[in-house]
């Protein structure tokens, strides 16, 4: 997922190229995650504007149960691209003031998407992945999945302040 851009830099302000995305990314838990989509880069009077639409996909850990799933995504960014370096002269470039937490290109001239789709992907997992929505997760006392079968652990006696709700549940129980 880099692009070589040094060819855009020498023309003018609002040309562009188009590129297809297909490949891993570090994703999140040091697991491998996918991209795929289009990407396209517009030359402006300083660098360069990316814009990218990725559907993306990442194995996570549920935080109940501890299995594997997979998280798909679709992303939408829009970033603002600044060379480091000079395409004429080869000297290095002060980058603008605005400039700060953009993508920058290297002294090659290339753009690495594989951060960017990292960062964008890490936003859009939950702090609290979950496999589905009603995830029973494990017994606290034997570690039995409850979403695969009921574990046989006995029920340990209710604190009495908690009595009153204690009753509560298992009327709903019933």
């Amino acid at each position: 997922m880099k692009y070589n851009l040094s060819q855009l830099l020498k023309e003018p302000t609002g040309s562009t190229r188009e590129y297809e995305v297909n490949g891993s990314f570090e994703g999140p838990e040091n697991r491998l995650g996918w991209a795929q989509g289009r990407v396209q880069v517009f030359r402006t009077h300083q660098g360069f504007v990316v814009r990218a639409e990725l559907e993306t996909r990442v194995d996570l850990t549920c935080s109940r149960c501890l299995n594997q799933f997979e998280l798909r995504s679709v992303l939408t960014m829009e970033e603002e691209s600044f060379p480091t370096v000079d395409s004429v002269t080869g000297t290095t470039t002060i980058a603008p003031e605005e400039a700060e937490g953009v993508i920058h290109l290297d002294d090659k001239h290339d753009l690495d998407m594989q951060d960017v789709i990292r960062q964008y992907v890490l936003t859009e997992v939950p702090i609290k992945p979950l496999c589905f929505k009603e995830c029973q997760g494990l017994c606290p006392e034997c570690g039995t999945d409850l979403n695969e079968e009921k574990c046989k652990c006995e029920v340990g006696p209710v604190d009495p302040r908690w009595g009153s709700l204690a009753d509560l549940l298992i009327e709903d129980g019933e």
